[in-house]
């Protein structure tokens, strides 16, 4: 469902995607968040605990501390960039400290590795993610081959994997959504792979994954495929597929590092040129505007409302100054 933003005298129509901005997960993630800070207990987390800036600097300035890199221990690192980062923060022995687990979620060595230096553990995983964790380490435990598909990097994936003993017998296969990627490795990593389990990123793009099932049906005797793009991903992907054809430009707001943002472009561009991916309303550019009677947007998952609030008003802004 698409809500039309009222433009002032402007012919230009300001169309707002319903589902626009925070998803049920990360305003979950916020709120347990913003409550431990208020606490007045000493609160750590691990990364971010969402990819957005604004909303980091909020998480911050709340007073809760951000640690980047577990002490000395690379085999558990939550985000493999970490070592080129300036380590402000190291995970060591607790004195009565809190660690918040970030909506992404985190492997289970993180979390004992936590709980062995006494620290009371908040889990502010996603539902959603945290329901992929109880499949992989379902069928691990059945013996099947995990495989996921997911971009390397991005946390979530990374707490997926950190889910099951990583071992060089039981080593969890990850596959790039993007089939141009994962083709070159595909059938050689699989090869001797008998049955195995494949569960999906929350935030991926549908039909990228099937053409990669496709695959691993042909070769893989018994396959257990769950499909674990959460509901949120799923109406973001299916208003997107839509307004881009419905209106003559489209923005896109949300961070440079957000995964589900990065797949709503990205499907926006594919079907209309004149979509544009901006992460606040600086971003913006009045010659876009030129001939437009409508335009869409759409926000990411972890995109606030304010931010979406001033692209609106901006908008309305550079049309009056336009029009005058």
């Amino acid at each position: 469902m698409i809500t039309q933003v009222p433009a002032l005298c402007s012919p230009i129509k300001i169309n707002l995607a319903k589902s626009a901005g925070f998803c049920f997960g990360v305003q979950r993630a916020l709120d347990i968040a913003f409550k431990l800070a208020n606490s007045g207990k000493t609160v750590y987390m691990l990364g971010d605990i969402v990819h957005n800036e604004d909303v980091v600097k909020q998480i911050e300035n709340a007073g809760i501390k951000k640690i980047k890199q577990t002490r000395r221990s690379k085999a558990i690192l939550f985000n493999p960039e970490a070592d080129s980062r300036k380590i402000s923060e190291k995970l060591v022995p607790s004195n009565n400290k809190t660690l918040l687990i970030r909506a992404h979620g985190a492997g289970l060595a993180i979390i004992k590795k936590a709980r062995g230096l006494d620290y009371k553990i908040i889990d502010a995983t996603c539902p959603m993610v945290k329901e992929i964790h109880r499949i992989v380490r379902h069928m691990d435990k059945k013996g099947y081959q995990i495989i996921v598909i997911g971009d390397k990097k991005h946390d979530e994936v990374q707490g997926i994997i950190g889910q099951v003993n990583q071992n060089h017998q039981t080593k969890t296969i990850l596959f790039d959504p993007d089939l141009s990627k994962a083709r070159k490795s595909l059938v050689k990593t699989i090869t001797a792979v008998k049955k195995a389990c494949v569960v999906v990123q929350s935030t991926q793009e549908l039909g990228k994954v099937l053409e990669i099932i496709k695959i691993l049906k042909t070769h893989i005797a018994d396959l257990k495929f769950f499909n674990t793009i959460c509901k949120p991903t799923r109406i973001k992907q299916e208003e997107i597929k839509k307004m881009p054809l419905e209106n003559d430009i489209m923005l896109i707001i949300g961070s440079k590092n957000s995964a589900n943002t990065k797949r709503l472009y990205e499907i926006s561009k594919s079907k209309n040129k004149k979509s544009y991916w901006i992460n606040s309303k600086t971003e913006i550019r009045q010659d876009w505007f030129k001939n437009a009677k409508n335009v869409g947007i759409h926000a990411g998952a972890s995109t606030p409302k304010t931010t979406i609030k001033e692209v609106i008003e901006k908008i309305r802004h550079l049309i009056k100054r336009k029009d005058a």
